[in-house]
């Protein structure tokens, strides 16, 4: 059931990957394919499908191949994830240089993918932050940059989700013009000047137990999933080996 279960949700997020990615314009779609979230959806989505799929045909056909990549697949996952938690918190500065490059990445290609906006502005919006480091990051997309010969009515801007919340139903989506030009003092009664990466830190070391709880959320249906393989694999090997038995000792009275 919880393989049936996980096997339906894979074919779920494939299809919403699916149906992101040929709504999208394809030189859009190109530009921005390393930090396309419909692209994490789909090679998501395909791995679990074809796990559960070996583990649910395995179980149900009692193949032992099956189930022997079933619960290899799960395995290399479970050490994947170990060895990222150790390494990211190890390596911190090195995992926090790579998330900087993420979001700068992200930011570039803001315009480019609708998802990927909305995703940004969600993050800044949950967060209070603007940018990466700061809200000058912004600078880095071709339509915020600062240069005088950036032709764009953009130009020196952040988006509106850097902007302080405000009680007005009515959203103001200009609201961030020309805030690149402002000092941080200035800026900082209009937008959120602080940047996401420190922001997100925070939150992390903040909640740190809810985190250890959400790992220990996906660990343990791994870990019973590898079990339960391999619990299942020895008792087809036992079935086998009595059946090879019981035919030789029909076949063979004294054997």
């Amino acid at each position: 059931m919880i393989l049936f279960c996980k096997k339906s949700i894979a074919m779920v997020m494939i299809g919403i990957g699916l149906y992101a990615r040929v709504m999208k314009h394809a030189e859009a779609a190109m530009a921005c394919l390393a930090v396309d979230p419909a692209i994490l959806l789909i090679v998501v989505g395909a791995l679990m499908f074809l796990i559960t799929f070996c583990g649910c045909i395995g179980s149900l056909r009692e193949n032992i191949c099956l189930l022997q990549t079933f619960s290899i697949c799960l395995t290399l996952i479970f050490l994947l994830q170990l060895v990222a938690g150790v390494l990211g918190f190890v390596f911190s500065d090195k995992a926090r240089s790579k998330v900087s490059e993420i979001i700068d990445s992200a930011i570039v290609h803001y315009r480019d993918d609708l998802d990927l906006q909305n995703l940004i502005d969600y993050g800044q919006k949950e967060f209070s932050c603007c940018g990466g480091i700061s809200y000058k990051d912004w600078s880095h997309n071709m339509y915020f940059n600062c240069t005088v010969e950036n032709p764009s009515r953009e130009r020196c801007s952040v988006p509106y989700s850097c902007c302080l919340r405000s009680k007005e139903k009515v959203i103001n989506t200009m609201c961030g013009h020309g805030m690149q030009d402002l000092d941080y003092l200035a800026a900082k009664d209009y937008i959120y000047t602080n940047g996401c990466i420190d922001k997100l830190v925070n939150w992390i070391h903040s909640n740190l137990f809810l985190l250890g709880g959400v790992a220990l959320g996906f660990a343990i249906p791994q870990l019973v999933g590898i079990l339960l393989s391999q619990i299942l694999i020895n008792q087809i090997k036992d079935q086998i080996e009595l059946q090879k038995y019981n035919s030789q000792h029909r076949a063979d009275p004294w054997y």
